[in-house]
């Protein structure tokens, strides 16, 4: 077994489970990516940027802003563009799971995110959780605080209050069934920040194939009334036309953006996902 899974796996005495779940999966993957990501930039490395409404007047820099008919701020790079902003749906939806799955939306959401948070965190970047505290983890120790701050943040959407870094990325898990609207209306908020984003859509796999037979029940999760269908196969075929209308929306709607939008089924490896997820944040 690789030595890097086998740390991982170390950390069992003294870490929550999903953490240490979380750092064997980042393991795993970082076996097949190694040496690809370089470390962040850090403090150390700035740069000059002209002055936008909504800056603090404190931040400008005088002496830059003097030799030129305009304000300037000094802009660490990794305000720029080293912040990854993590984003994790944990409403009613995503708290479901069926007989064909091992887990909830939510659980295999959180893991992911985890997951993604021990990679950026080993490769130098800055890690912001959304909502949550107004602050950025760093480094490899930062882990099981921000599993922490993950487990205590409110059940929220983002919103335009948010206090995030210019030009960061975001990465958005839920299962993005809701009204198409809605979620095009937050993306677009967050676009404009401007912040560079990727949807990844998690999915019961009863969700995906509609696997029932005959008379059912289905409750449902968000306060609606029950329906009662008398024959489930009749309306398999519109369920899935339906289902296949709403991610083409999404998927419409983040390469609009210069978005990009992928789906992960819960029955499905989690390392599939995270190396997708990863490569496709990896700089040009």
């Amino acid at each position: 077994m690789p030595s890097a899974v086998l740390r991982a796996e170390a950390l069992g005495a003294h870490l929550p489970p999903l953490v240490v779940e979380a750092e064997r999966v980042a393991s795993t993957v970082m076996q097949g990516v190694h040496g690809r990501r370089r470390a962040g930039m850090g403090d150390s490395f700035w740069q000059f940027r002209p002055y936008l409404a909504g800056d603090a007047a404190a931040r400008v820099d005088w002496r830059q802003s003097a030799k030129a008919e305009r304000l300037y701020l000094r802009e660490t790079e990794w305000e720029a563009a080293q912040s990854v902003v993590l984003w994790r749906d944990g409403g009613p939806r995503m708290q479901w799971r069926s007989h064909l799955a091992e887990v909830t939306k939510k659980e295999r959401a959180s893991l992911l995110l985890l997951a993604l948070a021990a990679l950026l965190l080993r490769g130098g970047e800055r890690v912001r959780l959304l909502p949550g505290p107004p602050r950025s983890f760093q480094g490899r120790g930062a882990l099981p605080a921000l599993a922490e701050a993950l487990a205590l943040a409110p059940e929220a959407s983002p919103s335009a209050a948010d206090a995030l870094p210019r030009h960061a990325r975001i990465v958005m898990f839920s299962d993005f069934l809701g009204p198409l609207e809605e979620t095009r209306a937050i993306a677009a908020q967050l676009a404009a920040r401007p912040l560079s984003g990727r949807l990844l859509q998690i999915m019961d796999p009863a969700e995906e194939s509609l696997p029932y037979a005959g008379r059912r029940r289905f409750e449902g999760l968000l306060g609606e009334l029950p329906a009662i269908l008398p024959r489930v196969e009749a309306v398999r075929d519109l369920y899935a036309a339906r289902l296949a209308a709403q991610r083409a929306g999404l998927a419409d709607m983040a390469g609009g953006l210069g978005w990009s939008f992928s789906t992960h089924r819960t029955d499905a490896r989690p390392e599939t996902a995270l190396l997708a997820l990863w490569q496709g944040l990896a700089p040009a």
